[in-house]
């Protein structure tokens, strides 16, 4: 059975929160969540994996996982939408981690150890 579990982390001030999922044996995080634990824009965390890939460090078919989401619909009520959302495991976090520079980023790498 490949049960899912969700955890919400915390920066020190604990006004901004991420959350990620964990699956097996890592932890998974979209590039919005990604973009929150490290406190960048999302365009910044494409541009970064965007990179990674190129430059060979990871394989996107290795540390890519799509996942169905289910949220309630905008514009109608009672309605729920699914979509698909690409989530990246913890290599490609800890890749885009190294290339981003922001004080969120080494909390994160000091956590991490």
């Amino acid at each position: 059975m490949n049960e899912l579990q969700f955890l919400i982390y915390s920066a020190d001030n604990n006004q901004e929160t991420a959350s990620v999922i964990i699956r097996g044996e890592t932890i998974w995080a979209s590039q919005k969540e990604m973009a929150r634990l490290f406190g960048v824009g999302v365009p910044a965390i494409s541009k970064h994996l965007k990179n990674i890939f190129e430059e060979g460090e990871l394989e996107e078919k290795v540390v890519v996982s799509k996942m169905e989401i289910t949220t309630k619909h905008g514009a109608i009520a009672d309605k729920t939408q699914t979509k698909d959302v690409s989530y990246y495991n913890l290599d490609a976090i800890i890749s885009v981690g190294y290339r981003v520079n922001s004080q969120k980023a080494t909390r994160f790498y000091i956590l991490k150890r």
